[in-house]
């Protein structure tokens, strides 16, 4: 049995990559995504700094003695929960140790926390058979809808 390596669809292909998922403000997307660049290119298929951010959501913790918080906020008692808005941040790189160190440097020399919150995944990333000139009429320059509008990070 062949395995996703060997998988080769008339629509394209799949590559193995690390998907990192960043907790972070929503303030600091731009600057985690600056910082990443500066080692790695965000590349997915001919596009480049590409990434996904969630909706706004919750984090919330409960910092321990010795904690930056207990260290460095007056009067913060131990042990008492704190919850600020977050976002979810998402890129993906191949699955090479030497661009995921740097982009693991990066990615916790530019985050607001001592003690980023960052998952690492074994994924399978889509690659199209692409064809920027394809008469698909569910593509965006075909389909009289053109892109979306667009949003401020």
């Amino acid at each position: 049995m062949a395995g996703l390596s060997e998988y080769q669809a008339a629509s394209g292909r799949l590559e193995p990559v690390w998907t990192l998922e960043i907790q972070t403000l929503p303030r600091d997307v731009d600057r985690l995504l600056d910082a990443v660049m500066q080692v790695y290119s965000l590349s997915y298929g001919r596009y480049q700094r590409n990434a996904s951010v969630s909706a706004i959501g919750k984090e919330t913790a409960q910092p321990q003695t010795g904690s930056t918080t207990t260290t460095h906020v007056k009067d913060f008692a131990a042990g008492a929960t704190e919850t600020y808005p977050m976002v979810e941040l998402k890129i993906s790189i191949p699955r090479q140790v030497e661009i995921l160190e740097r982009v693991m440097d990066a990615l916790i020399g530019a985050h607001h926390y001592e003690e980023p919150v960052i998952f690492l995944r074994e994924d399978w990333a889509s690659r199209a058979a692409y064809d920027p000139k394809s008469g698909n009429p569910n593509r965006w320059w075909n389909n009289g809808e053109g892109l979306p509008d667009k949003v401020d990070l």
